[in-house]
C-alpha cells in the first residue's frame, strides 16, 4: 500500500527525521494561505501515488502567496502524466506547500527488503535526485548498501559508512546516523515494504533534510496498522483494481491488453499470461482466484471482466486441485443467468471433479468455447479476440 508524500513526512517527523515546513492544500484559497504563512518562496507539489513529478510538471516554485494560489490552481483538479503513470495519467486533488529550501547537495537514502538476503538493506548514494535510476544503471558503484541484522538493528558503524561513502563532513555524520536510524526504526515499527528519502537534502546551512519522501506498506501487515490503512487513497488506484479488490477479488492487477483471465494459482496465471503472449494476444490481466469453493468469487469475476471496456474475450483456465471444477463451472453459469455477458468465452478444465463442471456448462446452454489443453486455451482466446 501506498501513501502520498505529505503522509509519510508526517511519519518521518514523528520518527525524529527533519523535514521542511509546509502544509497540504485541497484548495487554490488554501494554498495562499499555507505560502503567506511561511513568509515567502515556497514549492508547490502535486500529491500523487507516481514518481516524476518534477520533470512532468508536479513540482513549481512559487515567490509569492498570490502565484502560489494561481499554480496550486493548475494542478488541482487535473491529471497528472509521468513516465509511470498510464497515459490518462492520475488525480491531482491536493498538493503540498512548503518553505522553499536552499540546497547544497542532493543525496539518496532509501530502505527495502532484498529478496535474496531476506534482510532489510539500507542503500545510499551522494548522487540522489530525479535521475537515481539512471545512476543505478550507469553507476551502480555509486549505490551504497548495508544489510541490517533485524536481531542487532541498524548499527552506527553502518550509519558512519554510510554517511563517509556520500562524502557527508565530520560534523554530519552523526546527525546522518541519527537520521538514517531513525528511519529504520520507522520501517520497521510500521511494516515497510519501502522507505525512502529522495532527496536527502544538505541546507545552505549544513542541515540534513528529507525534502521528498516515499513510504509503502506491507498489505499483509496492515491489520497490526489501522492507522496506515485509513490514509490509503483509492482515487489514486486504478479503480477496476479497487472495485475488484471491494468484491473480494484480492489478485488482480490491471493490465493492458484485451483478453480477461480467470485462473486459480500464481504460477498458473502467470504461465497463462505468457502463453497469451506467445500466441499473438495480450492479457487484459493477471487473476488468481485462489483455492475457492464458492461461486461467488467467480461471478465477482465476471463482473469486472464486463465492467473493463478493454477486454474483447475472456480465458478461463481451471486446475482444480483443493478447488473443485464443478463450483467453478456453476459461478460461471451463476454469472451469465445475474449479467449480460457478450464477450466470447474460452474454458479450458481440468482436475477435481471435472466430468461434473463439463455437465453443468452443458447443460447450461451458455455459449463458449471448450480448450482441450493450456496452449490450445489460449490459441483460441487469442483468436477469440481478434474476432470479436
Amino acid at each position: 500500500m501506498k501513501i502520498h508524500e505529505y503522509q509519510a513526512k508526517a511519519l518521518l517527523s514523528e520518527f525524529g527525521i527533519p523535514i521542511p515546513e509546509g502544509g497540504v492544500a485541497a484548495t487554490p484559497a488554501e494554498a495562499n494561505k499555507i505560502a503567506a504563512n511561511l513568509g515567502g518562496k515556497v514549492a508547490i507539489k502535486a500529491q500523487v501515488y507516481a514518481g516524476g513529478r518534477g520533470k512532468a510538471g508536479g513540482i513549481k516554485v512559487a515567490n509569492t502567496p498570490e502565484e502560489a494560489e494561481k499554480l496550486a490552481g493548475q494542478m488541482i483538479g487535473t491529471r497528472l502524466v509521468t513516465h509511470q503513470t498510464t497515459p490518462e495519467g492520475v488525480p491531482v486533488s491536493k498538493v503540498l506547500v512548503e518553505k522553499a529550501v536552499a540546497v547544497e547537495r542532493e543525496l539518496y537514502l532509501s530502505i527495502i527488503v532484498d529478496n535474496v538476503s531476506r534482510m532489510p538493506v539500507t542503500m545510499a548514494s551522494e548522487a540522489g535526485g530525479m535521475d537515481i535510476e539512471e545512476v543505478a544503471q550507469v553507476s551502480p558503484e555509486k549505490i551504497l548498501k548495508v544489510y541490517i541484522d533485524q536481531a542487532a538493528g541498524f548499527q552506527a558503524f553502518q550509519g558512519r559508512k554510510l554517511a563517509y561513502g556520500m562524502n557527508l563532513s565530520p560534523t554530519q555524520v552523526r546527525p546522518a546516523t541519527s537520521l538514517m536510524t531513525n528511519l529504520y526504526r520507522l520501517f520497521q515499527a510500521k511494516d515497510c515494504s519501502l522507505a525512502e528519502i529522495n532527496p536527502l537534502v544538505v541546507t545552505a546551512d549544513g542541515e540534513l533534510l528529507a525534502l521528498d519522501a516515499k513510504l509503502n506498506f506491507d498489505d499483509n501487515a496492515l491489520f497490526r496498522h489501522s492507522d496506515i490503512e485509513q490514509l490509503h487513497d483509492l482515487e489514486q488506484e486504478d479503480q477496476l483494481e479497487v472495485k475488484a479488490n471491494q468484491l473480494g477479488v484480492k489478485n488482480y492487477i490491471k493490465m493492458d491488453g484485451n483478453i480477461g483471465c480467470m485462473v486459480n494459482g500464481a504460477g498458473l496465471a502467470m504461465a497463462v499470461m505468457d502463453l497469451i503472449t506467445q500466441a499473438g494476444g495480450s492479457p487484459a490481466n493477471f487473476l488468481d482466484i485462489g483455492t475457492v469453493n464458492n461461486t461467488e468469487r467467480v461471478v465477482s469475476a465476471f463482473k469486472v471482466f464486463t465492467t473493463d471496456p478493454s477486454v474483447k474475450a475472456i480465458l478461463v483456465n481451471i486446475f482444480g486441485g483443493m478447488a473443485r471444477v464443478d463450483v467453478i463451472a456453476q459461478g460461471i453459469v451463476e454469472a451469465h443467468g445475474q449479467m449480460d455477458v457478450r464477450l466470447p468465452l474460452v474454458i479450458r478444465l481440468a482436475g477435481t471433479n471435472v466430468d461434473e463442471g463439463k455437465r453443468i456448462l452443458a447443460e447450461s446452454k451458455i455459449d463458449f468455447i471448450e480448450a482441450t489443453d493450456f496452449y490450445d486455451a489460449a490459441r483460441k482466446a487469442v483468436a477469440a479476440a481478434k474476432s470479436s
